[in-house]
Order: structure tokens, then sequence, then C-alpha cells
């Protein structure tokens, strides 16, 4: 079990880490192509047209400025305090500042919740939690997307950020548990050999209350 000490250290050499390379990182991310998992978020929510979308993780705001574009309502959360500065001014949308380890959510208000490249920070002694404390975020039946760099359950430091690399077994073994039922997944990018696919995304409605873990 990763101990508390443990958790405010992966916090805050990853925050520092994102917050040294801010510009660096928008301007190798902002060109990436994520229509694939935008559409998989927008297609599985219920209702609409207009959408609550949480961006868990949003980076500079490249996808919250996408998903304002589209006519829905999105909010950003990101940890690193550059990059959130740059999210607010990039897609004029509220951004909360927030740690994952340390979440502070309204309960039951958003119909989406969108986390392309950030889940995998959280470290899976915390995962439970952090998954619970989503899920209950989203509204009756809202719906999680996820993506995050596979690997067979190691987990770590890589190049000063903290991750953990799950497969789809254990990835739908702690999605499950935290009551969500699996409405699709595939890898990324997409017309490539599986070995040339080091993403998996994966999506998820909410089915009830969640299980302790």
């Amino acid at each position: 079990m990763t101990q508390l000490l443990d958790l405010a250290l992966i916090s805050e050499k990853t925050l520092k880490h994102y917050n040294e390379r801010a510009a660096e990182f928008w301007e190798g991310t902002r060109d990436h192509d994520v229509k694939q998992n935008i559409e998989a978020l927008l297609r599985h929510i219920r209702g609409g047209p207009s959408f609550r979308i949480l961006d868990f993780g949003c980076g500079p705001g490249r996808d919250l400025a996408v998903f304002r574009s589209l006519g829905h309502e999105p909010i950003g959360l990101e940890g690193a305090s550059q990059l959130a500065a740059m999210a607010r001014e990039y897609s004029g949308c509220e951004v909360w500042e927030q740690d994952f380890l340390a979440l502070k959510l309204p309960a039951g208000r958003f119909d989406g919740i969108f986390a392309n490249a950030s889940l995998f920070h959280v470290p899976s002694a915390e995962l439970p939690r952090v998954l619970r404390e989503l899920g209950a975020a989203l509204k009756r039946d809202g719906v999680l997307f996820t993506s995050n760099p596979r690997g067979n359950n190691e987990e770590g430091w890589n190049g000063g950020r903290y991750g953990a690399y799950h497969d789809l077994k254990s990835w739908r073994a702690f999605l499950e548990r935290a009551a969500f039922e699996e409405l699709e997944h595939y890898y990324r990018p997409p017309g490539l050999p599986l070995e040339r696919q080091p993403w998996l995304a994966s999506v998820w409605r909410k089915r009830g209350e969640s299980v302790e873990i």
C-alpha cells in the first residue's frame, strides 16, 4: 500500500515535471488528433444536445476548446498550475486546479467525464477511491471515457512522472469494482498493428453506487 508521504511526493514531483515543461508539452500535443476519443465519449451520453463535461487532466485546453466548439458545457480539471492557466486562456472555459489525489468534485453534476491520458498518473492503491469520486460526480447513467498508455500492470517513476500501466484485464477489474459498466474499448492509434498501439481507450457507464474495494 502506498504511504501518505509517498502520495504527497508523487503529486509534487509529477506536477513539477509538467509545470517546468508546460510550453514544451503544449507544442508537443496541440496537434494530436483525438477526435476518435471525443466521439467515443459523446455517442454514449444520453440526452442532449448539450452536455456538461469534465475534462479530467485537461492540460493546456486543447480538448476543452473542441467540446466548447461543439456546443457543450465543458469544465477543465488540471493539477499543474501552468497548464491550468494555459487552458483557461486558450479555451475560455472554467478550469479547476485540483490534485488528482485530493479531488473536491460536486455530486451528480456531469453527463460525461473525459479522462484522456490522465488517470494513469493515479497510483493503483488510490485508483479505487479516485474512480469512486469520479463516479459520484457523474449524473445517473453518466459516461466516463479513459485513455491510458497500456502495459503489464507495472508502475513507478518514468521520466520524472509517476505512472501506472494497466492491461485490459486489470483496468476492467478496477472499473467494474467501482460500479462502471463497459460500453466499448479499443487501442490507439487506429489502423496500426496491436504492437504499435500503445494506448488503451475505454468507455464506461455509471451503473449505481460504487463498491468498496
